[in-house]
């Protein structure tokens, strides 16, 4: 590569561009390095849905608010159209109210409000209003087009920052500051990778010293008949029951309880809602998970149907159809939501592991480049 560089980042995912930008603002020299020839995982297979409200209180709440404020300096900068903000969780059970009601007296309630059914349909005029008790509306999200806006993220850094990509390029070991990779080694001061669920290349003891699995989910794409608008994120009990931000409260439990009974095979499959619209009018479905030590090659019929399922319930779209199915990936901890282990002084290994990269991936970023400049 010529002159050494100050850092290089292994993976062009959300948080490989996340520790990318950090380390530019502070003036590195920085190249990312890349297995493929773009960003093809859990990045883009996602709503772009970049969630506040929900999110694990205290630190990663933190980042995930943090996270939203550079996503917006971001898509500004980058040119990438942010499709509607903020999130509107109807409530249909006592239970989910309930929960709804204590989020709003927590710290992260506080830029919160309850709507009436009016109110939640003045957002999102497809949901249904009978057996709605009240909504929760949250200011703080926003919303991208995942696929569209990662690869203006990783142009914008190269012409604006001066960030040097090398794709196509497998890193096979690091060894203090040389980096071996299949296309020649490269000299670097510093080396954060950012392997997403990516446990066997790089470092694999230190991975599985953390007891990793990969969650495979199913996301669909649903074009309604009649185009309809969605002024918000849609999120439903079932969210209230599985968010961290939500669920770890007091009154979750007898939420989850009700639905281990009323939606047992949905709660099995890890299936909650989230719709959010495209700039087409077409809406991005999801999503389901399932854990093991693979992902799962072979998306499910019975897990679509029950997505689609829980969609009818909060939205009366008839003639709705489903455009497109694909599945993601990504690492996730039972016991932490992100990972950030340190090889060597020079060296970090950084995960999220809770499907929240770009919900919290730019303030993380942020962290590990504050460490390994310190």
């Amino acid at each position: 590569m010529g002159a050494t560089l100050d850092l290089v980042v292994v993976g062009a995912g959300i948080v490989g561009l996340s520790v990318a930008l950090a380390a530019a603002r502070k003036g590195k020299k920085v190249l990312v390095v890349e297995r493929n020839a773009k960003a093809i995982g859990a990045s883009i297979r996602n709503f772009g849905f970049i969630t506040i409200s929900g999110q694990k209180a205290g630190e990663h709440w933190e980042r995930a608010r943090r996270t939203r404020d550079v996503w917006a300096e971001v898509a500004e900068q980058a040119g990438i159209a942010v499709i509607h903000r903020g999130s509107v969780l109807p409530a249909y059970r006592p239970e989910a109210e309930a929960v709804m009601e204590a989020f709003l007296t927590t710290p992260m309630g506080m830029e919160c409000r309850r709507l009436t059914p009016v109110e939640a349909l003045a957002h999102v005029p497809a949901l249904r209003a009978d057996g709605m008790r009240a909504a929760l509306w949250s200011p703080h999200e926003l919303r991208v087009e995942s696929r569209e806006a990662i690869p203006k993220v990783a142009a914008w850094l190269e012409q604006r920052h001066g960030v040097s990509f090398q794709w196509n390029t497998v890193v096979t070991a690091i060894d203090g500051t040389r980096i071996s990779t299949s296309r020649g080694p490269i000299e670097a001061d510093a080396c954060v990778v950012c392997p997403g669920d990516d446990f066997s290349t790089l470092f694999p003891q230190r991975v599985a010293a953390y007891g990793l699995r990969i969650c495979t989910l199913q996301m669909l794409r649903v074009m309604p008949a009649i185009r309809t608008r969605f002024g918000a994120a849609v999120m439903s009990d079932l969210s209230y029951g599985r968010y961290e931000g939500f669920a770890d409260l007091p009154e979750a439990a007898a939420l989850c309880r009700r639905l281990d009974v009323e939606a047992s095979e949905m709660r099995g499959l890890g299936i909650h809602l989230i719709a959010v619209q495209s700039a087409d009018g077409s809406l991005v479905v999801g999503d389901s998970h399932v854990y093991g030590d693979a992902p799962e090659p072979f998306a499910k019929d019975r897990i679509d149907a029950l997505i689609m399922e829980a969609f009818d319930q909060v939205f009366d779209l008839p003639g709705r159809r489903v455009v497109e199915r694909w599945c993601g990936t990504y690492a996730s901890a039972r016991d932490r939501v992100v990972m950030v282990d340190r090889p060597a002084d020079n060296i970090r290994l950084v995960m999220v592991t809770g499907g929240t990269g770009a919900s919290t991936g730019f303030a993380l970023g942020e962290q590990v480049v504050d460490t390994l400049f310190a």
